[in-house]
């Protein structure tokens, strides 16, 4: 499998993790941004929208991180989407949940403090009532339950964990710290090898 990536998008990390979860051999390309390789024939060939990831798993092309480590684990016989229908759209329903209501206010921070990308204080602070608003629901989740679908960590966990990571180096870290089975959560996630490898921590 030929995977176009750059290591520190949060989309390519939720990719990375997969790769590592089902151990996966994979040929890493190296898509440099600050060149503009992003936005060249080469590339776009690759991903239409000039973006990463992309994968190509002899001659089967396919872009878009959800869609490509559902892929990535079905191929691998992998252990990381439930095979019980009420687990899996469970699995879904918390994907759609990293996707409306968790990232796009984390990134907020994210953009802000790490990318260089600055946000007035009215944007932060509705992002921050916002990300306070999902803590919440995630909180009570986990007040029953290890992992987003129950027992078993699968893709959905995968989805929130790079974005988790960028922001616990942001202010947002004093959010998410008040939220205890959240932060017992992210824990366990972060220290399996897999996301220690793709943090570049292992």
């Amino acid at each position: 499998m030929l995977a176009s990536l750059h290591a520190k998008s949060t989309c390519t990390r939720k990719v990375l993790a997969t790769l590592a979860e089902t151990n996966t051999p994979y040929e890493f390309t190296l898509v440099d941004f600050a060149k503009g390789e992003h936005k060249a024939a080469a590339h776009l060939a690759r991903q239409p929208f000039g973006q990463v990831p992309a994968i190509n798993d002899d001659g089967f092309a396919l872009y878009e991180s959800r869609a490509i480590i559902r892929y990535i684990n079905d191929k691998a016989g992998g252990n990381l989407v439930p095979t019980n229908p009420q687990q899996r759209a469970l699995m879904d329903q918390w994907m759609s949940v990293e996707t409306s209501n968790f990232t796009p206010h984390a990134m907020k921070f994210v953009y802000h403090y790490i990318f260089g990308r600055p946000h007035g204080e009215d944007v932060l602070a509705a992002a921050e009532a916002a990300l306070n608003a999902t803590l919440a629901v995630m909180e009570k989740q986990f007040a029953t339950t290890p992992y987003l679908t129950g027992a078993e960590f699968t893709l959905a966990d995968i989805c929130y964990l790079p974005y988790m990571e960028y922001a616990m180096a942001t202010p947002a870290k004093l959010i998410l710290s008040k939220y205890d089975n959240v932060m017992a959560w992210w824990q366990r996630c972060s220290e399996r090898p897999s996301w220690q490898k793709t943090a570049g921590r292992g």
